[in-house]
């Protein structure tokens, strides 16, 4: 793997939110790991500076702040939650992961039809989505016969390794 490569690579995990990549090939070794909290700590804003006066050595402790008066808080109305919906019964649902990370296409390209449609009937083999790893797309197929019944990822978005790409009911 040649430094544009290893660089490339580090991009896309950057752009992808994945938090860490193993690489192994027969010529190099990579463990890519973010680190969120350093990141995060590095984009925060810094906070303001406040001038001051300048202290005399001779100077006592520094007098409290006064306390600013604070305001009556009124009470808010209780808000209605609204009843929740009954959850779908998925446990008869099989799901088709992701076998790698990268990104997911529900379409050969921008300009074809999705390979697969909510209501679609797929058999074992059947092409489902490409992931696209490393510039290279990858056909996804389907492991198991049956009825697409939601697709779980959305269209050009990053997944990861045993994801759960779609709900097949397969009776």
């Amino acid at each position: 793997m040649k430094a544009p490569e290893v660089k490339d690579l580090i991009s896309f995990i950057a752009g992808s939110g994945l938090q860490e990549v193993n690489v192994e090939t027969a010529e190099i070794k990579l463990h890519v790991k973010r680190n969120v909290d350093a990141s995060a700590a590095a984009v925060a804003p810094a906070a303001p500076v406040l001038a001051t006066a300048p202290v005399t050595p001779l100077a006592a402790a520094p007098a409290p702040a006064a306390e600013l008066p604070t305001a009556p808080v009124a009470e808010a109305a209780p808000v209605a939650e609204a009843p929740a919906a009954p959850a779908a019964d998925t446990s008869n649902y099989i799901e088709i992961k992701s076998p790698m990370i990268g990104t997911f296409y529900t379409a050969p390209n921008p300009e074809s039809d999705m390979f697969v449609n909510v209501g679609d009937s797929v058999k074992k083999g059947d092409v489902v989505c490409i992931i696209e790893a490393m510039k290279l797309f990858n056909e996804i197929e389907s492991e198991v016969s049956g009825k697409i019944v939601k697709i779980l990822a959305d269209n050009m978005s990053p997944v990861e390794y045993d994801q759960p790409l779609f709900l097949v009911d397969p009776s």
